[in-house]
């Protein structure tokens, strides 16, 4: 049975410009110990599904309009404050994108570090500031004693990132949620938070869901990528298969964005044109403007998901019809 289950999940912005559909119709689970990756262009629905999940989204605007989201037998979109606040945060933990705006530059580290501790296991300070240099030394940050007590901004951005995976790992989460963590790293500091990741998943055997728009990223962490456009999943598949056997068109494009895969010395590979506006009706496939193998048939009718190999879907017209 899979950690969590996600059916057909809806979420929409209402604002006064118009009802934007960020999340339409989503589905996908997560094993224990298995690394999912959520891939696609910045507006995709990529975090937009995860905040929805953890209940974190601000109300209003937005809106869960349906589905459900099953985390171990309990429905996370339907349960009740007091269930949500004990599964956030102790059985599922978030790494937010930014460190230095999820991180209260008014408080010291230690007590930010400590806190998921105090109200989730209920020790003591002494305890909870014991498990956290702990928590800080499995991270990689030298000198943990004397940095615990210091404040964000003392931090470099890549010891910023390690605290807050730090944070979210304090309580041993079944399940991780990682929303692009390295995206503002250089590129040495990235492969330490990557490789800082997999060791404590190893360590912890916890379910992992990384959301990044690198699909380089993904090849050497996930076990399985679900590609998303304009809110909707247009193919999933095993990592192996996702890149050698790409079948939907915008999964090969973002293949040919990747730099290290372009020739040398040729114009870098870019994908035409912009996402669509999801406050206006999509009647077709939504990446048919964009698509250099869109017909007519692309524009009028809208491809769904289906099974084309085991653990391999795609929502591709063309490509189930045996075209491209």
């Amino acid at each position: 049975m899979p950690l969590l289950t996600v059916t057909d999940l809806r979420t929409s912005f209402h604002t006064r410009s118009g009802v934007y559909r960020a999340v339409d119709g989503v589905s996908f689970s997560v094993e224990r110990g298995e690394t999912l990756g959520i891939v696609g262009e910045s507006g995709s629905g990529k975090s937009v599904t995860c905040y929805s999940i953890m209940g974190l989204l601000p109300v209003p605007p937005a809106r869960i309009e349906g589905g459900s989201a099953v985390f171990d037998g309990i429905d996370l979109l339907q349960c009740t404050p007091a269930q949500s606040r004990a599964i956030r945060g102790k059985r599922v933990a978030m790494i937010f994108q930014d460190p230095m705006t999820s991180l209260n530059p008014y408080l010291r580290v230690s007590e930010q570090l400590i806190e998921p501790l105090l109200i989730h296991e209920k020790i003591s300070k002494a305890a909870a500031l014991k498990r956290g240099l702990e928590a800080l030394e499995a991270v990689g940050i030298n000198d943990a004693a004397r940095r615990i007590h210091l404040y964000p901004h003392e931090f470099s951005g890549g010891m910023r990132q390690r605290v807050m995976i730090a944070m979210a790992l304090i309580t041993k989460p079944e399940l991780l949620i990682a929303d692009e963590p390295t995206t503002a790293l250089d590129v040495t500091v990235q492969a330490q938070i990557l490789e800082l990741i997999k060791k404590m998943q190893r360590d912890l055997g916890m379910a992992v869901i990384f959301i990044t728009h690198d699909l380089g990223v993904v090849s050497g962490l996930c076990d399985r990528v679900q590609v998303m456009y304009a809110g909707r999943i247009v193919e999933t598949a095993d990592v192996r298969t996702l890149f050698h056997a790409p079948l939907h068109p915008y999964t090969r494009a973002l293949q040919r964005s990747i730099p290290a895969l372009q020739t040398k010395g040729a114009e870098l590979y870019t994908i035409r044109g912009l996402p669509p506006d999801v406050s206006k009706p999509l009647p077709g496939c939504a990446f048919a403007p964009r698509c250099e193998f869109a017909t007519e048939r692309c524009t009028a009718t809208p491809a769904r998901l289906e099974t084309v190999a085991a653990g391999h879907a795609h929502a591709c017209l063309r490509a189930h019809a045996g075209e491209i």
